[in-house]
């Protein structure tokens, strides 16, 4: 081994075990992005306890991440939407009521309302106009069968189709056939 060889190991090996000795710096680095965690709709309580973001995506194809909960008396309120963006959205009002078929029928029942089969006591379904920057709607009413008042309530984008609302109130009528209103 010649001398330059030599040498070149022995200053190798001088300053491997002297970066050794010393500790290396440290050096800060950001904060990892927290992960998302997808919280379900009933946190929120109220009549969003009703409500699984899974279960509306099914029923609807609609994507929802956002709930919110208000109660007042005997009445009951859940609203959800997407985070990004203000339409659609989903309102489910359920009330405690006293009120019988005859009395829904009479009182409760929209004039032209389609009425819906196999949903509580007496159900209806009907297109409701566009609103301001909000587009058309449809509503799903029902008495349930626990002496219930319930109503789902679907608001479109400005410029829906309207033969889009007249699918989503097929969509909705199956949901609220899914929703359990003695849960509440």
């Amino acid at each position: 081994m010649s001398v330059r060889a030599r040498t070149l190991l022995v200053a190798s090996a001088v300053l491997l075990t002297a970066g050794c000795a010393a500790e290396a710096p440290q050096v800060a680095l950001p904060a990892a992005e927290p992960a998302p965690v997808e919280v379900a709709a009933a946190s929120s309580g109220g009549a969003c306890r009703l409500l699984d973001f899974g279960a509306i995506a099914q029923h609807t194809g609609a994507h929802f991440d956002v709930a919110a909960a208000v109660e007042q008396g005997d009445t009951h309120t859940c609203v959800v939407r997407a985070e990004a963006a203000l339409l659609p959205e989903l309102t489910l009002t359920v009330t405690d009521t006293s009120i019988d078929t005859s009395g829904f029928t009479q009182d409760v029942l929209p004039r032209g309302a389609t009425k819906v089969s196999k949903l509580g006591k007496v159900a209806y379904r009907q297109k409701l106009p566009k609103t301001g920057k909000a587009g058309p709607g449809v509503e799903v009413g029902w008495l349930a069968t626990e002496g219930r008042l319930a109503t789902l309530r679907w608001t479109c984008p400005a410029g829906t189709d309207p033969a889009e609302t007249e699918k989503m109130a097929g969509k909705l009528v199956d949901l609220a056939r899914a929703l359990d209103t003695r849960q509440l």
